[in-house]
């Protein structure tokens, strides 16, 4: 899978390449500045763009370096170039104020004001070269005005917009976390001047929804995964760094990259692979009762599309008539109790268990989950666990985590997660940046520590972790956002799709996060494929078009 960065781990790599002298850091500045004028022009339509006309705006660190290179290259190419800089020359780093100097040899530097900014016509393109990827503050609240500033000078077209690129991010963008940083606003310094939620508002759009075009380097970094950073997916230009990874390293771009998508799914799942059904898997669905049923026919039916042999839908003796008048290839078996689960778990051919759609919350529901966990403890064999098979645990959590073993995967929603990991979602939440925070990736690689099991985290940016440090996202966002997705049942089936795949005998071999993976990107296939007006329904039956699609 691609590497996806931490901007420590972006800087460790930096750091590492520039000390062993594989590279220099200036080069590497000259390198990303032309990735980005290329990246942009390209972008704008090169050689048609008829007013060459172009304002970057540069910052006190290595992300103002980048810009006073775009510059130089932009002027070189006949631009014009006005460049505006925050800060102070003789605190740059050396890689910097050589750009600034080669820079200022050329044109002038302007201070980096609001009023300042203001003046002029509008430019084609706007460099926001200001905060890099290393931010760890609200940026300075006269920045965002003077970005505001240029977007807003006047312009021959009315209809002309200015074309924003951010160079490795938005200034303010939080990359471990997703977050902006918003800076201090008046309100908060000299008493309420003004509604501090509109000029928020106001900033959150200027830095981040209105940025055309991102151009970051070597890897995308967690948190354009995790949040739109503008209206396309950031480009990633190449800056001549080692391929090999950093011992830190662990989050993993989903689907991966380096091979096919049909490859990737066979070689994980064994998905259009041959064999009898014991070969391709049989699969145990547990559903709830009677009226009941719907969440756990919605994860059979995905188990049996995805790929399973067989599925059998497991539902107490008073629902078997309901469910058999709705299903024909999955079978039906009644479930009562704890001790019928072990008869049906005795069967060493079932390789995978799904628990929680539709199940109930309760005792009943946690004598289930704690019983298939003991049971599957030792032979590898592999079980899915969502909704209320989590729910059913939150009010003492320990129970579960202390019956977990590394063959599980829970799949919770924001919620669920917030009731088994309390402080973890709140670190995770928390927007003061003054304040000690997780990411969405760390939080959930640190809950999948606590927990000994794989964890998937459902949402528009899934995260997965598991025991063993592994970390991946599976974004969609941008082209593939697919919000009618957010529908009753998806959940549903997005746990029988990992159920699905798990049970396959070469499921035995891969690792669980693998397996989750596959799914989670499968599921928003399915919901790409079929488009908007989608139902969890039409879901499992879209996953012949999608597999016909990869030629599986």
């Amino acid at each position: 899978m691609g590497e996806i960065l931490t901007s420590a781990q972006m800087r460790a790599k930096e750091r590492t390449a520039m000390d062993s002298g594989f590279v220099s850091g200036r080069t590497l500045m000259e390198r990303a500045g032309a990735g980005v004028v290329e990246a942009a022009l390209g972008a704008m339509g090169g050689s048609e763009i008829r007013n060459k006309h172009a304002v970057v705006l540069c910052g006190p660190g290595n992300n103002g370096g980048d810009g006073f290179v775009i510059a130089r290259l932009l002027s070189e190419l006949g631009w014009q170039v006005e460049v505006f800089f925050y800060g102070k020359a003789e605190t740059l780093s050396d890689d910097a104020r050589h750009m600034h100097d080669l820079w200022a040899g050329i044109g002038a530097i302007s201070a980096l004001t609001p009023e300042a900014a203001a003046k002029g016509s509008r430019p084609t393109l706007l460099f926001d070269a200001m905060f890099g990827i290393g931010i760890s503050r609200p940026i300075p609240l006269e920045c965002a005005q003077a970005f505001e500033a240029v977007t807003e000078r006047p312009a021959m077209d009315a209809d002309e917009r200015v074309f924003v690129v951010a160079v490795d991010c938005p200034s303010g963008f939080d990359v471990d976390s997703g977050r902006i940083l918003l800076p201090v606003t008046p309100d908060q310094a000299d008493g309420a001047i003004f509604d501090r939620s509109l000029v928020e508002e106001n900033i959150r759009n200027a830095l981040l929804t209105r940025t055309d075009l991102c151009v970051t380097f070597h890897a995308p970094k967690v948190g354009h995964c995790l949040t739109e950073v503008g209206r396309v997916r950031p480009a990633v230009v190449d800056i001549g760094l080692p391929e090999e990874g950093h011992p830190d390293l662990g989050t993993k771009a989903v689907p991966p990259t380096g091979v096919t998508l049909s490859a990737w799914l066979q070689r994980v799942a064994g998905v259009g692979t041959g064999g009898h059904k014991y070969q391709r898997g049989h699969v145990l669905v547990l559903g709830g009762g009677c009226g009941k049923g719907g969440a756990g026919r919605l994860a059979a039916r995905a188990a049996l599309r995805v790929g399973a042999g067989l599925v059998t839908l497991a539902v107490p003796p008073e629902a078997i008539a309901e469910n058999a008048a709705q299903l024909n290839a999955i079978m039906l078996s009644a479930l009562d109790g704890p001790a019928a689960l072990e008869d049906m778990l005795a069967d060493s051919r079932l390789g995978s268990i799904c628990m929680g759609p539709g199940l109930g919350v309760g005792a009943g529901t946690r004598e289930l989950v704690l019983t298939a966990l003991r049971m599957t403890a030792q032979d590898g064999r592999r079980v899915v666990l969502d909704a209320d098979a989590l729910s059913s645990f939150a009010s003492d959590p320990q129970v579960l985590f202390d019956a977990m073993h590394q063959g599980v995967v829970i799949t919770p929603h924001e919620g669920e997660f917030a009731r088994l990991f309390p402080d973890l979602s709140e670190r995770s939440r928390q927007a003061d940046p003054s304040k000690p925070s997780l990411s969405k990736v760390a939080a959930t690689a640190q809950a999948a520590s606590r927990l000994g099991a794989t964890i998937l985290l459902k949402g528009e940016a899934t995260v997965l972790a598991d025991p063993d440090g592994n970390s991946a996202i599976h974004s969609a966002l941008y082209d593939r956002s697919v919000p009618w997705l957010g529908t009753a049942g998806a959940g549903d089936v997005l746990a029988g799709l990992i159920a699905g795949l798990s049970a396959h005998q070469r499921a035995r071999a891969c690792a669980p996060i693998d397996l989750a993976a596959a799914a989670a990107w499968l599921h928003v296939e399915c919901a790409r494929s079929f488009g908007p007006g989608l139902s969890a329904e039409d879901l499992p039956e879209e996953l012949p078009k999608v597999f016909r699609k990869l030629g599986v």
